[in-house]
């Protein structure tokens, strides 16, 4: 028994360094509530921008936890790199009329001073954990002595896909270009639990420019301790099994991530993280109008992007649906004039009685899934959107729309929402499940 002469054990310091979008950094800060509420001291590093995004989820986490585990936000500046002022992420860069991709990813490359300024002044830090684009980051953490723990936000499934890909290079084998034969044709990704097939125009060409970008990435997540991920057993029992035994990596799942903090309120909902008139409260006042179960939510992601076609045929099948439904809209997407369908904008004026809400930019999607009157969910597949979905029992339509140049991230949230769709569907309600 300890006597009260003897030094009190400190907690273990954990650093939390997320990519700069949203879908990684909210469940970065939900990781982080769960990790400090099970006595780790938790700090994120991030810009003053992306820790607008999360602070709202961490300020919530830290009301509900005593002073011994409070999470913390410590601030970095973003790199000038000749980007405007105030875009210091993903969602801010697509939305640009200018390509400022080269700009971003040097910046992502600058933040390694500050993060081994972190390191050196706050010892000891116990361990980080980094997100995969951070690919210098392995070594950096390495060079000070801390083990780094691997977080990319897909499921086990999906990471699995991406290490065939990688490691086996299938296409090099593949004489049909994609364009032939509506895709090209199946490729098998090999050394799986199960039979997986990808068209040609899904998967990575390793001539693409992101090909050996993805390999660094690999192979530095392979040199680090372990990876994290936002997924649990049960659900994908297979590949968990197959990422540590053949594959040979140390993982932990410990999510849903999201579970404590779906019931309360979104993660890193503010006002003005929506455009001027298209807050959250809007939205949410606009719902509270419908019937229980009468809306779909439809919504492809922060980063996906439609031509003003595909804007179009949405907007007429919305239409034609004769359905309530709040439908996203990326803030980088065409204007109206290039799209929009005569009568639409009637369909979707800001008014109770209106048939349709359109939101752009981010949207505040767990306050939106979690309202009683939305009844299905038109996805993108992302993975936090899968997982938001199974939290809630909630039927969904997959439209695989992001990471077209990495496909099989996302085929990892193409069938595990299928499975999950066919094993909802014969509920009526979210209540009766």
């Amino acid at each position: 028994m300890a006597t009260s002469d003897e030094p009190r054990q400190q907690p273990l310091h954990i650093l939390f360094f997320p990519f700069f979008a949203p879908g990684h950094l909210i469940p970065v800060a939900d990781m982080a509530a769960l990790f400090a509420a099970r006595g780790a001291r938790c700090t994120i590093l991030t810009t003053p921008v992306n820790a607008d995004i999360i602070r709202p989820a961490v300020e919530r986490a830290n009301d509900d936890a005593d002073s011994t585990s409070a999470v913390e936000i410590s601030l970095m500046p973003f790199p000038d790199v000749g980007l405007p002022p105030g875009v210091e992420n993903v969602t801010a860069v697509a939305t640009l009329q200018v390509d400022y991709s080269a700009n971003f990813m040097q910046a992502v490359q600058l933040v390694r001073e500050p993060f081994d300024r972190f390191l050196a002044d706050n010892h000891p830090v116990d361990a980080v954990v980094s997100d995969s684009f951070f690919t210098w980051s392995a070594d950096a953490a390495a060079e000070h002595g801390v083990p780094r723990l691997v977080f990319f936000g897909t499921s086990v499934f999906a990471r699995a896909c991406n290490e065939s890909l990688l490691r086996n290079s299938p296409l090099e084998t593949t004489t049909t270009s994609p364009e032939e034969d509506g895709g090209g044709r199946l490729v098998s990704l090999p050394g799986l639990p199960h039979r997986v097939e990808l068209r040609q125009s899904q998967m990575m060409d390793p001539g693409n420019y992101l090909w050996e970008f993805f390999q660094s990435n690999n192979a530095a997540d392979q040199r680090s301790f372990g990876e994290v991920f936002n997924s649990f057993q049960e659900l994908e029992p297979d590949y968990v099994e197959h990422f540590r035994a053949t594959l040979g990596r140390r993982a932990w799942l410990v999510g849903p991530v999201a579970l404590g903090t779906m019931d309360t309120a979104a993660s890193g909902t503010k006002a003005n993280d929506l455009p001027p008139g298209v807050g959250a409260d809007s939205c949410l006042r606009w719902l509270d109008t419908k019937p229980a179960g009468s809306v779909v939510y439809v919504s492809f992601g922060t980063i996906s992007s439609f031509s003003p076609a595909e804007l179009r045929e949405i907007a007429r099948s919305l239409d034609i649906s004769g359905r309530n439904f709040v439908w996203v809209i990326g803030g980088g997407a065409a204007t109206v004039d290039d799209w929009m369908p005569e009568g639409f904008a009637e369909l979707t004026a800001d008014v109770d009685d209106s048939r349709g809400f359109i939101v752009r930019g981010w949207a505040p999607q767990r306050l939106i899934l979690n309202h009683p009157a939305v009844g299905g969910f038109i996805t993108h597949c992302g993975w936090n959107s899968v997982l938001e979905a199974v939290k809630l029992c909630m039927t969904h339509t997959t439209v695989p729309k992001i990471l077209q140049v990495h496909g099989s991230a996302c085929m990892g949230g193409l069938l595990l929402c299928l499975l999950l769709h066919y094993n909802t569907t014969s509920f009526t309600s979210r209540k009766k499940m």
